[in-house]
């Protein structure tokens, strides 16, 4: 990193900090010590208000808060930002309502010549191929703002052609295969659940007072809600390498991958409802997998197939 980058994001830190050590300037920014009572001199003859404090407990301080440079990018990181930037390209919602035209000429409108002429070679020259977006989901932002808050909506959710009315707490939201999706504890089921976010024709807050237990739930550990019911079935499937690399594109949180000797299975449970839910996902493993129990979950699979043959 350059020294003059480098000064920029050390001005940055030490605004946010207030109180600072060399060895937070060391460790932060993988420098010397002796670098760091350099660049705090350099700061200081730029202007910086930093007050050293002796003693125990001594240190550095901001005198008062103090104007800072605009943030100002290298052309490799405006580069990565661009590249960043194309997944939103296959969407036609977003939360808080902006698209990727608009983002898209107000960032090339800040370029300079040389940089906009540089990622039209770009783009010319790599293709980013994306899921496009299949149905418009009109609450991404409400969603996600009850989400962050910790709130609690009324929701309207409409499947097939069944209509209910829903009070839950978002977790998170997500994307995946084209569709937008909200993981959220469902108040009126007393579960976890995940919602596809087009199915929702309308969400409201509430005054109703959220699970505190559910604060510091995020995406990545929201399956641990996730519970079977009494009356959810068990099953185990063998897989081998090129089906574990399709279940790591795709899985759900009522499944994982175990390793037992020199095998790997899928194991998990569905929901006597969702049956042919799963039957239609295992059988894009084709192959690659191969069915141990239950054997009606095996029938099942077979029916699948012959019904396909059938059809063509």
């Amino acid at each position: 990193m350059k020294k003059s980058e480098r000064l920029n994001q050390m001005l940055r830190f030490i605004h946010q900090q207030q109180h600072f050590t060399l060895q937070d300037l060391m460790q932060e920014f993988q420098i010397s010590k002796r670098t760091a009572l350099r660049d705090i001199a350099s700061l200081e003859e730029l202007g910086a208000p930093i007050y050293a404090e002796y003693g125990r407990y001594g240190g550095y301080r901001l005198l008062n808060h103090m104007q800072l440079p605009p943030i100002s990018f290298s052309s490799q990181e405006i580069y990565a930002l661009y590249f960043a930037m194309q997944a939103l390209r296959s969407f036609s919602n977003l939360p808080f309502q902006v698209s990727f035209h608009s983002i898209h000429e107000k960032f090339i409108s800040e370029l300079s010549e040389s940089q906009r002429q540089e990622i039209e070679r770009m783009q010319n020259k790599i293709s980013f191929r994306h899921t496009e977006q299949i149905k418009d989901s009109a609450h991404l932002e409400i969603l996600l703002m009850a989400a962050v808050k910790n709130s609690v909506l009324q929701i309207e959710y409409q499947k097939a052609h069944q209509k209910s009315s829903r009070h839950i707490q978002p977790i998170s939201i997500y994307s995946m295969k084209g569709y937008w999706y909200c993981q959220a504890y469902d108040i009126s089921k007393k579960g976890y659940r995940v919602f596809r976010c087009d199915h929702i024709t309308s969400a409201k807050l509430t005054d109703i007072h959220p699970l505190e237990d559910l604060n510091e739930i995020n995406m990545q550990n929201a399956h641990s809600l996730w519970k079977p019911s009494e009356q959810a079935v068990q099953f185990k499937c063998t897989i081998n390498q090129t089906g574990i690399e399709q279940f790591q594109q795709e899985h759900y949180p009522s499944m994982k991958l175990i390793h037992e000797t020199e095998s790997t299975f899928i194991v998990g449970w569905y929901e006597p409802n969702e049956v042919d839910f799963i039957v239609k996902y295992l059988a894009r493993f084709g192959k690659s997998i191969k069915i141990i129990e239950p054997i009606i979950l095996k029938e099942r699979l077979r029916q699948y197939y012959r019904d396909l043959l059938d059809h063509i």
